[in-house]
């Protein structure tokens, strides 16, 4: 398959991907939707005011939304039906190449993205067993890295919606209760061990009702796409806060995810087997075929001024439990998805060096500094660093990629 469009062959945005996002640009100031290609975004909203997907059983509305939440809710059929009419349009041969030049297409560069969806709820897992068994370790008991429940449930949590944000935004560093020494009461002041986590996020397209437990079988019709997702963390207020109920202003100061979301469909070519799971898991749990996806994730640090370095390479694959199997718990008991929820996979890490998703682990939690380029040293992030993620598949020539997830840290607010 070839695009009669000129993309670069190391481009994130090939053919192959068609990842959806929301935008502006100068002259389009009312955010539309539209789908990265190369170095472009085909606007959907003109393509659909001009008749490309006339022909189509699919509600016109969809495209003229200020979100992707009524695109996403469409559900399975209408998402490849649309994805074949694009990937038909933006192909060598298309008939609809000349309208999609004159009046379909915007520059990437000229573009700000925007948040994808609108987002409903929140749910953070720990689904990754190299990071519990490294967090583990370091706050328990090292021979019993892992809670007896780790291995028999995707552990989860209920975050905060209001406070996340799309890449590119800038935060203040959080301030919270620190305890400083064990002898000492707490005191107020900013982080002081401010942290990335690399994660990814699925974005739940169909709702389901109230009452019903998703199976595992059934489990990905719900899931319109992924995105990255950073869950920073403020790990010193974190330490005091967290017993008996978990991460609180650790967590809800800021959370930041990619603004391209890219669909099942694009990921598919890219399916892995997950690891072998013991002990068995319960019967709700247990699924059929590969539903993990070999994407490969990377984090920078990029001080104000200077020049990134890599801190950290692993794989989306290195995940214990699967977004099947997560929602497949997060539904048992009957709660109801929505269009929009956003289910985060926890921080991605690996157990080879290298391969951690956060400072906390790189750094061993602060004993061991990281060198950037350029000699300077960090234990955790500092004012005026920018966390960069990167996340992309490849087979072949077939290239799915995420873009770019950056924040930059800025002082705490007095």
């Amino acid at each position: 398959m070839k695009s009669w469009l000129d993309i670069p062959e190391d481009s994130d945005f090939s053919i192959y991907n068609l990842p959806y996002g929301v935008f502006t640009t100068d002259t389009r100031p009312n955010p539309r939707i539209g789908v990265a290609i190369g170095n472009h975004i085909f606007d959907l909203q003109e393509a659909a005011l001009r008749g490309l997907f006339t022909s189509l059983t699919v509600n016109v509305e969809v495209f003229l939304q200020t979100t992707l939440n009524l695109l996403a809710a469409s559900g399975k059929q209408s998402w490849s039906l649309i994805r074949s009419r694009i990937q038909d349009a933006l192909s060598e041969g298309s008939m609809y190449k000349e309208v999609i030049e004159r009046f379909c297409l915007v520059n990437q560069k000229d573009a700000v993205l925007y948040k994808p969806v609108q987002i409903a709820e929140y749910t953070d897992f720990y689904s990754s067993e190299a990071h519990a068994t490294n967090v583990g370790k370091m706050f328990r008991d090292p021979a019993n890295a892992l809670l007896p429940n780790w291995k028999h449930l995707p552990v989860a949590y209920h975050g905060r919606k209001s406070s996340i944000f799309i890449s590119g935004t800038p935060f203040h560093r959080p301030k919270g209760q620190i305890k400083l020494s064990e002898a000492e009461p707490p005191v107020l002041a900013p982080t002081r061990k401010l942290d990335f986590e690399l994660e990814m996020a699925a974005i739940i397209g169909v709702p389901s009702s109230i009452g019903e437990s998703i199976s595992t079988a059934d489990a990905e019709d719900y899931v319109f796409g992924f995105v990255m997702f950073n869950d920073w963390s403020a790990r010193d207020i974190q330490r005091w806060e967290y017993q008996p109920l978990g991460p609180f202003l650790s967590k809800n100061f800021f959370s930041s995810m990619s603004g391209w979301v890219v669909t099942l469909d694009a990921l598919e070519p890219f399916r892995i087997a997950g690891p072998a799971q013991d002990p068995p898991v319960l019967p709700y749990l247990q699924y059929e075929g590969p539903r993990h996806f070999d994407v490969r994730l990377e984090v920078a640090i990029q001080p104000a001024g200077g020049v990134e370095t890599i801190v950290c390479r692993t794989n989306f694959q290195n995940l214990y439990w699967n977004i099947a199997q997560q929602i497949a718990h997060h539904t048992v008991n009957g709660c109801n998805l929505n269009t929009g929820d956003l289910l985060a996979s926890g921080t991605i890490s690996g157990f080879e060096s290298g391969s951690f998703g956060s400072l906390l682990e790189i750094t061993e939690g602060g004993k061991t500094p990281v060198v950037l380029t350029g000699g300077a040293e960090r234990t955790f992030l500092e004012d005026g660093d920018t966390a960069l993620f990167r996340a992309y598949a490849q087979k072949g020539d077939v290239r799915v990629g995420f873009g770019e997830l950056k924040n930059q840290v800025l002082p705490a607010k007095r």
